[in-house]
């Protein structure tokens, strides 16, 4: 008998905070606030990288899709989470399951390798500045950016299909806000082998490998910069990286947490763990893309420069 004529859940409950009925609320705004908060500065972010003709650089156009990126990765998430806090009991169907699971497994796989191309581009315009239009050429730029996407959403695709082909028998509550891959895969009656050495080597191409390209690409930026004579020079090329440097921390940092820390087992402690776990998830899935674009803006003077003159010329055309 085929396993997938075995699954007899047709829809998942997503408890949330429903353990928690007085956060409920608090979390709910605060939420609201954090998404609103996305959607602006990673829009301003896009907006001014599309109609500022001096931010057309290979550098920006990551960043670009970074702000993209993150738009959709918590719009696939966030909202899902806050109809989960206004309801007592929060059912999803399980194709918008599945559906929701491969949506933000694609984003997270995405802005890994997007993460390492931004790496890549810093070392070359630091380490080899006067072949940097030869190489971040706008061919290679864009394939970059598309590959990024596209290996994101394949590998999503073979995740994903591996879940939903797993029999579901009974079990159908999910302890978290969303479908996360993870907590959906300890609902299954099945062997789950497969799922787990592929998510293995998911983590190894996407995590693994990424972060190796950053620390090797920061590692040459790292030494050229100290091989500058004056300390304007130093400042100025350090400049130029550190707020990627400081989101790749954050990110993989945040990541790292999530996934290496030791399991509480004890039943007094297991509570606070999950609760833990959520707050560390919605750190990852909101506060991250809150933070990229003002971390991004804080300290580059073109981003600064390029948002005056975009809101300098709205107010012009209004009073014409």
């Amino acid at each position: 008998m085929n396993e997938t004529n075995q699954t007899t859940v047709k829809e998942f409950i997503l408890l949330g905070l429903s353990g928690h009925p007085k956060l409920q609320t608090i979390f709910f705004v605060l939420i609201l606030w954090m998404y609103l908060t996305i959607l602006l500065g990673n829009g301003v972010l896009i907006i001014v990288t599309v109609y500022d003709s001096h931010l057309h650089t290979p550098m920006y156009f990551f960043l670009s899709n970074l702000s993209f990126l993150d738009i959709c990765y918590t719009t696939s998430s966030i909202p899902l989470t806050l109809d989960s806090l206004l309801s007592t009991r929060k059912t999803i169907s399980f194709s918008s399951c599945a559906i929701q699971m491969f949506l933000s497994f694609s984003m997270a796989a995405t802005e890994c390798m997007l993460l390492s191309m931004m790496a890549f581009d810093r070392y070359v315009a630091i380490c080899k500045p006067l072949r940097y239009p030869v190489i971040m050429n706008k061919t290679a730029y864009i394939s970059m950016a598309v590959w990024s996407w596209a290996s994101g959403a394949v590998n999503s695709i073979v995740q994903t299909s591996l879940a939903v082909q797993l029999p579901f028998c009974g079990a159908n509550v999910i302890d978290h806000f969303v479908c996360e891959i993870l907590a959906v895969l300890k609902l299954a009656c099945g062997d789950i082998a497969i799922n787990v050495l592929g998510m293995l080597g998911s983590n190894l191409i996407f995590l693994v490998f990424p972060l190796l390209t950053i620390s090797i690409s920061y590692i040459f930026i790292l030494a050229t910069i100290l091989r500058i004579p004056s300390a304007e020079g130093r400042h100025k090329a350090f400049s130029t990286c550190s707020a990627h440097l400081t989101v790749v921390i954050i990110f993989y940092g945040t990541l790292f947490f999530m996934y290496v820390k030791p399991k509480v087992r004890d039943s007094v402690n297991a509570g606070k763990q999950d609760i833990t776990d959520k707050l560390i998830s919605m750190f990852y899935g909101g506060v991250i893309p809150m933070l990229n674009p003002i971390i991004y803006s804080l300290r580059n003077k073109d981003v600064k420069t390029a948002v005056r003159n975009l809101l300098s010329q709205k107010c012009f055309s209004e009073k014409m």
